[in-house]
C-alpha cells in the first residue's frame, strides 16, 4: 500500500483543472535523472539549484568530487517528491487529501469516491 498526497490547483484555476497526484517515498528515476527529473516536474528552483551544486562537486578534491555527485544523487530520490510538493505550493497549489492505495488510478478512485466535485466535466 503506497500513500498519495492530492493537491488541488489555486482557485482561480481549479474549474477545468486535474488534480496532481504526488506518492510518498523515493523515486528511483529522481536518483538516475535527478536536475532533469526535477525540471520535468516543474520544480525549477530545487532543479536549478542540484544541477549548480552537482556541478561546483566536480571542483572538490578527488575523493570527493565522487562522494558529491553520488551523494547529491541520492539526495534527490529520496527528496525529489518533496522538493516537487514544496514547488506546487509556492504556485499556490493546495495540499488537500492522503490517501492510502496501490497505485495511482486507483488513488484517484479513491479521491474521486470522497470528492465527486472534482470530477472533471
Amino acid at each position: 500500500m503506497r500513500f498519495w498526497t492530492v493537491h488541488l490547483p489555486p482557485a482561480p484555476q481549479r474549474a477545468g483543472t486535474e488534480p496532481v497526484l504526488l506518492r510518498e517515498g523515493f523515486s528511483f528515476w529522481a536518483l538516475v535523472f535527478g536536475p532533469f527529473w526535477l525540471a520535468f516536474h516543474r520544480a525549477w528552483i530545487p532543479a536549478v539549484l542540484f544541477l549548480c551544486a552537482g556541478l561546483a562537486a566536480t571542483l572538490l578534491p578527488a575523493p570527493l568530487a565522487t562522494a558529491a555527485p553520488l551523494a547529491l544523487a541520492w539526495a534527490t530520490g529520496l527528496f525529489g517528491r518533496d522538493m516537487v510538493r514544496w514547488s506546487l505550493a509556492r504556485r499556490g497549489w493546495l495540499l488537500a487529501h492522503v490517501i492510502a492505495a496501490d497505485d495511482e488510478e486507483a488513488a484517484l478512485a479513491r479521491l474521486l469516491a470522497a470528492r465527486p466535485e472534482l470530477v472533471p466535466s
